[in-house]
């Protein structure tokens, strides 16, 4: 009793409740500010550091490609337009997002190399068996706290509004629905709170927040009768029999905050428990759209020719010796190949599924076009000469250390799933990013073909220079 007594933790809700609701998410994401013939989007997957820095090196990988030199330079960077990120890859994706193409170079000096668990507890001490018993050793005066205090200046939500800014989805898990939980506008008019009052850094930590090593990330869902109105997009999925079960299973996620009697607070974990690859925010966004073109705009849809889709996905292979006896795995191996193979068939569906609603999409997209009054085709290009409606590319691949060779890979799988790592490791895996999209042949087509309509010559990035 007296040791129970001692764990008294940091564990209040990260949201204010207000007496009017929040405002909704946007219906599109942001129009690029160029000429709109070229979007990136990113989904940096979870693994601690290691996800993290392979992250940051596809981002350093993107602004080696220049795609255009007029009117200014202009990388694969400044066509980010949206961006997410689950447990390790949501601290790169967060950040990415509040410094912008600008300020995000100095990530390995701010992060990466730096000691994010200078402030948990680590311990095999009594008290803390006590805290893993009640939910987590570690609460929000841990890596929250070091976030804040270290990489994100105390900024909340509000600071991601920048006028060339992507949009950014932090994805964690909500382990009363079973679901996803996004960190967007709709989630918390629906929590009747405003999200751009709500810490980054919380919503980092609740999307890395791997279970028993974290006490959830708490949300307050005690509704004060705050005016909210269903979007219509969740109306209709709870409606439609038809839905797709990811967006009817959200939708009701989101109308259990208002209407389930018991639900006072939302407990968030890793989000890597319900998508290990971040790609939940646009996948939820295009089955939500209701539209051909959505989560485009009208004039983005039509000035697109190129879409390129990254998943950035730094799972490791353990060491399976016991593959090579009789017997075995142990209890501790077992343990591991369980939670592997979850993860891996778990990561494999739901980047099968993300390929499959962009196929779909774009035959969407494609008729949507086709079937524009030549005026309307003037109005969003500026001009109809040249406008061909089938001229649309959209490139999906998935970035992992098989992309390495050999000899890399090896020393990736030994990296473990932490917030600490040696330099030398870090220095690695950045590496191992930058390599992995460097070589892949399908994003090197769609740059070819982007350079091509610009007119610039094909010798551009360091990689090729050398």
């Amino acid at each position: 009793m007296a040791i129970a007594g001692c764990v008294a933790d940091d564990v209040g809700p990260i949201n204010t409740l207000t007496r009017e609701a929040g405002h909704p998410s946007p219906t599109y994401i942001p129009d690029p500010t160029d000429d709109g013939s070229t979007v990136v989007g990113l989904a940096f997957s979870g693994g601690g550091t290691r996800a993290a820095a392979f992250s940051y090196g596809v981002l350093r990988a993107l602004d080696d490609i220049v795609v255009d030199e007029q009117p200014r330079r202009r990388t694969l960077v400044d066509d980010i337009r949206m961006i997410s990120g689950a447990s390790g890859g949501a601290v790169a994706a967060a950040y990415f997002g509040y410094r912008g193409r600008g300020g995000y170079g100095d990530f390995r000096e701010r992060f990466l190399i730096q000691d994010a668990e200078a402030d948990l507890r680590t311990s095999l001490s009594p008290v803390n068996f006590i805290r893993a018993y009640y939910g987590g050793v570690n609460d929000r005066s841990g890596f929250a706290r070091w976030l804040n205090d270290h990489l994100f200046d105390g900024a909340t939500f509000k600071a991601l509004h920048r006028p060339k800014g992507p949009i950014v989805w932090i994805n964690a898990s909500d382990i009363y629905n079973r679901t996803p939980f996004l960190f967007t506008y709709d989630t918390f008019a629906a929590l009747c709170s405003d999200l751009d009052q709500v810490r980054i850094a919380d919503a980092v930590a609740a999307s890395a927040a791997v279970p028993i090593v974290f006490a959830p990330i708490v949300v307050s869902a005690t509704s004060p009768h705050c005016g909210y109105r269903r979007p219509r997009w969740l109306t209709q999925a709870l409606e439609d029999p038809n839905a797709s079960l990811r967006l009817k299973a959200y939708a009701s996620a989101l109308d259990s905050y208002q209407n389930d009697d018991p639900l006072d607070y939302v407990k968030l974990l890793d989000g890597g428990l319900t998508d290990n690859i971040g790609v939940t925010g646009f996948t939820l966004e295009r089955s939500a759209a209701g539209t051909p073109y959505g989560p485009l705009s009208p004039s983005a849809a039509v000035r697109l020719n190129t879409l390129i889709f990254i998943v950035a996905d730094a799972g490791s292979d353990g060491d399976v010796n016991w593959a090579k006896s009789l017997h075995g795995p142990k209890a501790s191996e077992l343990l591991d190949a369980v939670t592997s193979t979850t993860l891996a068939a778990s990561v494999r569906d739901e980047f099968d599924a993300l390929k499959l609603a962009v196929s779909q999409w774009k035959g969407e997209l494609v008729r949507y076009r086709c079937g524009l009054p030549a005026s309307a085709v003037s109005a969003y290009r500026g001009s109809a000469a040249g406008w061909n409606c089938r001229d649309v590319r959209l490139v999906v691949q998935h970035l992992s250390f098989a992309d390495v060779d050999p000899a890399m890979q090896t020393k990736l799988n030994e990296i473990p799933t932490r917030l600490r790592l040696p330099v030398e490791q870090v220095d690695l895996t950045i590496d191992a990013g930058r390599k992995a999209l460097e070589v892949n042949p399908d994003i090197k087509a769609a740059v070819v073909a982007i350079r091509a309509r610009a007119g610039v010559r094909p010798a551009i990035t360091t990689a090729e220079a050398d």
